[in-house]
């Protein structure tokens, strides 16, 4: 897979293309009107290769100045710097699928405040800091939710923590950015 062509139409499709870029060595692509003028917001890009994970990195807040800025940075460090894999491989880039999440504002809750299938949560103790996105496959439960956040975060079984929850709005290939206003606030996971 090389960049295409065309300007690329939707967060998804524009963090493929910058994911190409980056592995390629190409400029990066000039990402479509309605990211460039989107406010900013913290977001995810997550790769996976045939249905596996193959990387996922983001950012809670935003660190750039506009959202499509946010997907270029948080695609070129899934496909780079994720440090559970290898940098992504020219020959990977036609196996590669990719979605990403805009996230909400989040909020301290409680236990009985999350549902893994709506909400994200961020687990922390101290420095650290244990994030999970929400609607994945394989987790059915806030204990699951939880508990896989808290080990990310290496809090360890029986340690005290802070829940916080946040809403997503999940992009996949294809779909274009929702109406400002809709932007991951309070609309759930959508997709």
């Amino acid at each position: 897979m090389t960049a295409p062509a065309e300007e690329p139409s939707g967060p998804a499709d524009y963090a493929l293309s910058c994911v190409a870029a980056c592995v390629t060595g190409e400029p990066a692509p000039r990402p479509p009107a309605d990211l460039s003028c989107a406010p900013p917001a913290g977001c995810f890009v997550t790769l996976k290769k045939r249905g596996d994970l193959r990387g996922c990195i983001g950012t809670l807040e935003p660190c750039e100045a506009s959202l499509g800025a946010e997907i270029a940075r948080n695609a070129r460090s899934s496909a780079l710097r994720d440090p559970r894999f290898a940098p992504v491989a020219r020959d990977e880039l036609a196996a590669l699928t990719c979605s990403v999440d805009v996230l909400g504002p989040s909020e301290p809750c409680a236990l009985s405040d999350l549902d893994p299938a709506v909400y994200g949560v961020i687990v922390e103790a101290g420095a650290r800091r244990g994030v999970l996105l929400p609607a994945l496959a394989g987790v059915q439960t806030v204990s699951d939710q939880v508990d896989i956040a808290r080990q990310k975060a290496g809090i360890p079984p029986g340690g005290s923590y802070e829940l916080r929850r946040f809403r997503v709005i999940r992009y996949r290939q294809g779909d274009r950015l929702e109406a400002e206003g809709k932007q991951a606030h309070g609309a759930g996971v959508d997709g």
